[in-house]
């Protein structure tokens, strides 16, 4: 059971404060929230810092492409029921934001992490989780990260042996070939609208058949595992066969499935699904996603989707056509600068639609939506499209520095 003394020496608590003071300046300047670059001082100091800082917390670790600061947020709110939590709510994923979280919850009980998947072992191998909550895994930023067959490769590695319980996708073969080096695996049938990524088989290379909502390979066996959780329309199904209604104000099919993992990683501590969904109903937004905002007496719902998986997704919770759509595309350094996943997105999906396009990479997105044969305007920024836009609540749908972006124009 986790306590409170305090693990840290000397060097480590001077490390938090530097960290925290780096922080403090980079606020004041207008920087962002400083998690970042905190995180970097206060490891500069002390490389140990980040597992020193877990020593007292029992930590839930949450990796995936799609979906991983919603969960989060998710099961931290499900934890609260049974004490204090720590957690990196924002998003910062990578060593030195999670650092930066942890400095602040020396009085809590639980830690709950969203990691990016390049640095989920190396991350376990610091903080000792509890549990590893794994949702899915596809293409994005191909030229940063590596292709999904070899990140599930790296999760397969670094999961061998890991004493954590594993809550993993039983729909998501990657998923399922990553987690299975694990001893301890729970699997939730949490689906996957997306399956792009998993045509072929990881263990093998042979052709996946997938019949349904099954999958397997008839070349090596390798096959979707029996889930003892799943989502079943608005009902999670826990191992009993129980049926707990799940009642969100974040939209759409994946999030009911990010609240059902949720569930089975709140249950792996104790807390009783019914309990763990009704706590969950508090979240509306997470970092401004889902955020209703009015902009030039417009309502304009912030959307973001980072990858062609995300963009499927976004599109299936969307208000239908004549709906306006606001579409922004980046390509700086934490969107990946290679564009060419725009064209494997179905934007025919948007069909009726009013659609306006701003965004550095707006002329891409353009060509894109052109050969889509949908009917768009480009715009030269946020207030000219919402100028534009015909009446009815606006559906800004952009990936991630894009979005940020579009918070800080049409947020104020």
């Amino acid at each position: 059971m986790a306590g409170n003394t305090d693990p840290l020496s000397p060097r480590s608590r001077l490390a938090v404060t530097a960290g925290r003071a780096a922080a403090a300046v980079s606020r004041a300047a207008g920087r962002g929230s400083g998690s970042v670059i905190g995180g970097k001082v206060a490891l500069r100091l002390d490389p140990d810092l980040l597992q020193r800082l877990a020593t007292h917390l029992d930590v839930v670790l949450v990796s995936a492409t799609n979906g991983k600061t919603t969960t989060t947020r998710l099961i931290a709110e499900a934890l609260r029921a049974n004490g204090e939590v720590v957690s990196n709510a924002l998003g910062a994923n990578m060593p030195a934001g999670i650092t930066s979280a942890l400095a602040g919850g020396s009085n809590a009980q639980y830690g709950v992490i969203e990691v990016d998947e390049k640095y989920l072992s190396g991350v376990a191998r610091d903080v000792t989780p509890k549990a590893i909550a794994l949702l899915n895994l596809s293409r994005d930023q191909l030229d940063r990260a590596a292709e999904t067959r070899m990140l599930a490769e790296r999760w397969r590695e670094g999961l061998s042996g890991q004493k954590a319980v594993i809550i993993a996708n039983a729909d998501d073969p990657l998923v399922v070939w990553a987690a299975s080096s694990s001893p301890n695996v729970v699997w939730v049938a949490a689906g996957q609208e997306w399956k792009d990524d998993a045509w072929s088989c990881p263990a093998c290379g042979g052709v996946m058949q997938r019949p349904g909502d099954d999958w397997f390979c008839a070349e090596c066996g390798f096959r979707r595992p029996t889930p003892s959780w799943a989502l079943s329309g608005d009902h999670v199904l826990d191992p009993h066969g129980s049926a707990w209604p799940i009642h969100l104000q974040l939209p759409g099919r994946a999030n009911k499935a990010n609240a059902a993992t949720s569930a089975a990683v709140a249950a792996a501590f104790g807390v009783p699904p019914q309990t763990a969904l009704e706590r969950m109903y508090s979240v509306q937004a997470v970092a401004g996603r889902y955020d209703v905002v009015q902009y030039e007496g417009r309502d304009i719902r912030l959307l973001l989707a980072k990858n062609p998986a995300g963009w499927l997704e976004t599109f299936s919770l969307i208000d239908g056509p004549p709906a306006p759509v606001i579409l922004s595309v980046n390509a700086r350094g934490a969107d990946g600068t290679d564009t060419s996943w725009l064209w494997d997105v179905d934007y025919g999906r948007l069909a009726g639609h009013p659609i306006c396009v701003i965004g550095d990479r707006k002329l891409d997105l353009a060509v894109r939506l052109e050969v889509a044969g949908v009917d768009f305007q480009v715009c030269e920024s946020a207030q000219d499209a919402v100028h534009r836009c015909p009446p009815g609540r606006i559906e800004a749908i952009a990936n991630y520095t894009a979005f940020q972006d579009l918070r800080r124009v049409v947020g104020n």
